[in-house]
């Protein structure tokens, strides 16, 4: 799950300074559920843009906007509105927003109306938690299922620095320490001994961006 939050409207609305007429696209999927893309947000974002004298040619909401196949479908059901248009306003991350430029066949200036902010899973209540870092390298397997990469403000790899206070975090005070739950998540299942491991230094070459996988070769 990507986790997004709307930019200042003030934001918005210099990017489109330029603009008069704008297509607005949602997200079905991640935006939907940070409540950031969904049809609410783009019915909201559609009254803003009006009320600021803008005119909004038309909407769209791809189920997933990152993939490809679902996003060109939903752009050639609007095709009309979108050659009336003069700019691509986009409700999802990142991904969405450049998503949407590389399959835009008319050249439009897409814009994103949204910040993105990590990656994350979310609970049983609808909470988010950031827990993975996408480094390229998982050591779940030996820190029972906790990640010290993103659990830790410091991002060790070899058990809790010298500032770890009562179980917290020397960084912030209310936070528990990752390698204290890592210690009594591997104490509760008997594996202690994993602690004792030694883990070689991180290869962050695997972190150098931009990634890609090729699925047909």
């Amino acid at each position: 799950m990507i986790i997004t939050e709307k930019k200042a409207l003030k934001e918005i609305l210099e990017s489109l300074k330029e603009y008069k007429k704008i297509f607005l696209v949602g997200c079905g999927e991640c935006a939907a559920t940070a409540k950031t893309g969904g049809e609410p947000e783009l019915a909201a974002m559609k009254a803003e843009l009006e009320k600021q004298g803008k005119v909004v040619t038309g909407t769209c909401m791809p189920e997933a906007p990152c993939v490809a196949a679902k996003l060109k479908a939903e752009l050639a059901r609007n095709m009309k509105a979108l050659r009336e248009c003069e700019a691509v306003l986009v409700l999802a991350c990142g991904l969405g927003v450049q998503s949407v430029k590389d399959n835009d066949r008319l050249s439009l200036t897409v814009l994103p109306a949204l910040n993105t902010v990590f990656g994350a899973v979310m609970d049983a209540q609808g909470d988010f938690y950031e827990k993975c870092s996408l480094c390229g390298e998982c050591v779940l397997s030996i820190t029972a299922g906790i990640c010290p990469i993103t659990l830790c403000s410091k991002g060790l790899l070899n058990g809790p620095c010298g500032g770890v206070d009562k179980g917290k975090c020397e960084v912030d005070k209310d936070k528990d320490c990752a390698w204290v739950l890592i210690y009594k998540e591997l104490e509760k299942k008997n594996k202690i001994g994993k602690i004792k491991e030694i883990q070689p230094a991180k290869d962050f070459k695997k972190t150098t961006r931009p990634h890609k996988l090729v699925m047909n070769k």
